[in-house]
């Protein structure tokens, strides 16, 4: 058998990546390599450094946009159960697994192309609070102004989770005259009453059979004070009942009806957890 001496690349690694479904350690990647040792995989991965900014440079020139776009939030869990020294690990919630596990959280986004049904991962940013000190609220505000002034990508919308349905991420959205779709936890504190009434759950809400086709107004508790968004109850095969929250009370109501299923639709696609 030929020495397996020759020197790892970038694209080297990249294809392995791009080959390999499930395992993707650097003693699979020898075991399957008739020109790299463990050895030379290890020295590349020690110097190497493949940023988040690689991921638009070699993606950019395939994005096809409209200004109908989405841009999609969301993060998963690279599951390192059986990891016991590897950085970046920590215990934290998979929606996947349903459960708290070891694993390297990443948070991504994701452009979409309506028109084509296509889409892109555009960027991400890896979740290590003990390194940097940031949430996964910071990665998506430091991602959606990265879209904004440094892409200048043309979008609409932006989708997300419940996790990043927050006030100031909200407002943040708003401030760039954008759109935003996200479900809204059962116990969330809203007002539709004008102030009349005292804030309650939004599960808790009546739906008059016209405020079930065209949405109702309403105010988040802690929103400033004559701040008001339009709230959804949309029902899905899979998870039964769930509220969506669409920020802009201008569009008709079938533009509203429309949009919301198709972005649960993309939720769901995304792993998103529409059952909150």
């Amino acid at each position: 058998m030929r020495p397996k001496t020759q020197t790892v690349t970038r694209l080297d690694y990249c294809q392995y990546l791009l080959v390999s479904q499930i395992n993707y350690t650097l003693t699979n990647f020898a075991d399957h390599s008739e020109k790299f040792s463990h050895d030379a995989l290890n020295r590349y991965m020690t110097g190497e450094r493949l940023r988040p900014n690689l991921t638009w440079e070699n993606v950019s020139r395939q994005v096809v946009q409209t200004p109908k776009g989405f841009i999609i939030f969301d993060d998963t869990v690279a599951d390192k159960n059986f990891s016991h020294e590897i950085e970046l690990v920590r215990r934290q919630y998979s929606g996947n697994a349903h459960g708290v596990i070891k694993g390297i959280g990443i948070v991504t986004c994701v452009y979409v192309n309506p028109e084509l049904d296509q889409f892109w991962i555009i960027d991400y940013r890896i979740f290590d609070p003990d390194g940097d000190g940031k949430t996964k609220l910071d990665h998506v505000q430091e991602m959606l102004v990265n879209c904004v002034y440094q892409k200048n990508l043309q979008f609409w919308a932006v989708l997300m989770d419940s996790w990043y349905a927050t006030k100031e991420f909200m407002l943040s959205i708003e401030k760039y005259r954008k759109i935003y779709y996200c479900p809204l936890k059962d116990n969330r504190q809203v007002d539709d009453s004008g102030g009349s009434q005292p804030y309650g759950r939004v599960d808790s809400l009546q739906w008059s059979e016209a405020e079930k086709q065209k949405g109702k107004l309403i105010k988040i508790k802690g929103f400033p004070g004559h701040h008001k968004v339009k709230l959804f109850r949309v029902v899905l095969s899979a998870y039964g009942e769930a509220h969506g929250l669409y920020c802009d009370k201008q569009y008709g109501a079938r533009r509203h009806a429309g949009c919301t299923r198709s972005v649960w639709l993309a939720l769901e696609g995304r792993a998103v957890s529409p059952r909150n």
